[in-house]
């Protein structure tokens, strides 16, 4: 004889379920008692009593268990980590060239960064009330990151970076050191000794170098807490100019490797993502964009869909067509 079935809610979905103790309705969904929680009618049942509860129609039953960190649906943080600081968003933004600080922190905004770039000039003391990036950047919720911008000597970057800590206590820091106006390539020699002289004085330096894997593991010998090749030179929007020695850098390190200068739209930056770099900075090309904000939202976008198209795994390239759909048994 067929049991007779009632009508129920569960978790906020109709059924219908045999006649019984709450047990056996966690029995029939497949689950096991042992291992739930079970609200009836807005009142919890105690799981020692849940063989002794009778459902009844009508009833509306809330069922839970417990799950590593949230909702199992959900994929896990991609986070990345640097000098002992973990972010969630892999794309650090500039905060030069805006129309104005408000522009900065819109786009800082719709980029999602965790991180921004800030130069350390003098302070206008002939008008000690003009408005400050502060004032709209609060760097208690986004991370500054002082750079060395216009450095063009070891001992430039250096003094820069010391009253960059007296001001701010900021140790985790952006080095770069020109060779020259005009190309705005890193000088490396200098770059190396001011890595070395950082690290002994207790900061963690992010370095701008070219895109060499050779220089790039000196820096890290020398202890650059991350490596930051140029895809192209600064300002320039050229994109990516060497894919090659950019995904040498990345297999040959050991600390995180971020595409830094020439990126100039959203598929730049999803190469830099799909090369296996661990991040991407960028500037000019969301604040000389005609709509910033909207740019770095897709900067934003760009670098998610590069990061999931490396963990993917690309297909291998191929020479010749190879059919999607099987060619055998055709009418």
């Amino acid at each position: 004889m067929t049991a007779s079935l009632i009508a129920l809610t569960v978790n906020g979905e109709p059924r219908r379920a045999p006649a019984g103790t709450v047990a056996d309705l966690v029995r029939h969904l497949g689950l096991d008692p042992a291992k739930v929680a079970v609200e009836r009618n807005g009142a919890i049942a105690p799981r020692s009593a849940l063989a002794a509860v009778a459902i009844a129609e009508g009833d509306v039953l809330e069922i839970v268990h417990f799950v590593g960190g949230g909702d199992a649906a959900e994929a896990p943080a991609d986070t990345w980590t640097v000098a002992g600081r973990t972010f969630r968003s892999r794309l650090i933004v500039g905060t030069g060239k805006y129309a104005d600080f408000a522009q900065n922190a819109a786009a800082v905004e719709a980029s999602g960064a965790d991180i921004v770039t800030v130069a350390v000039r003098r302070v206008n003391v002939s008008d000690p009330k003009a408005p400050m990036l502060t004032d709209f950047i609060d760097p208690k919720k986004v991370t500054y990151l002082p750079n060395t911008a216009g450095c063009f000597t070891a001992d430039e970057a250096i003094r820069t970076l010391r009253l960059a800590r007296e001001a701010g206590g900021w140790d985790l820091v952006k080095l770069e050191v020109l060779g020259e106006a005009r190309t705005l390539y890193p000088d490396m020699r200098e770059t190396l000794k001011a890595t070395e002289v950082l690290a002994r004085e207790g900061f963690a330096p992010m370095v701008y170098c070219v895109d060499d894997p050779i220089a790039a593991r000196q820096l890290e010998d020398a202890g650059a807490v991350a490596i930051m090749p140029l895809g192209a030179p600064i300002g320039s929007g050229l994109g990516i100019q060497n894919r090659v020695t950019i995904r040498l850098i990345v297999e040959g390190a050991s600390v995180p490797v971020l595409v830094d200068a020439g990126v100039g739209t959203a598929s730049d930056a999803a190469v830099a993502m799909e090369l296996g770099c661990d991040g991407v900075l960028m500037n000019t090309a969301i604040a000389e964009a005609k709509d910033p904000i909207r740019m770095a939202g897709a900067m934003k976008l760009a670098v998610e869909a590069g990061r999931h198209a490396y963990l993917s795994g690309r297909m291998a390239t191929r020479r010749y067509a190879d059919p999607s759909s099987p060619l055998a048994g055709l009418i």
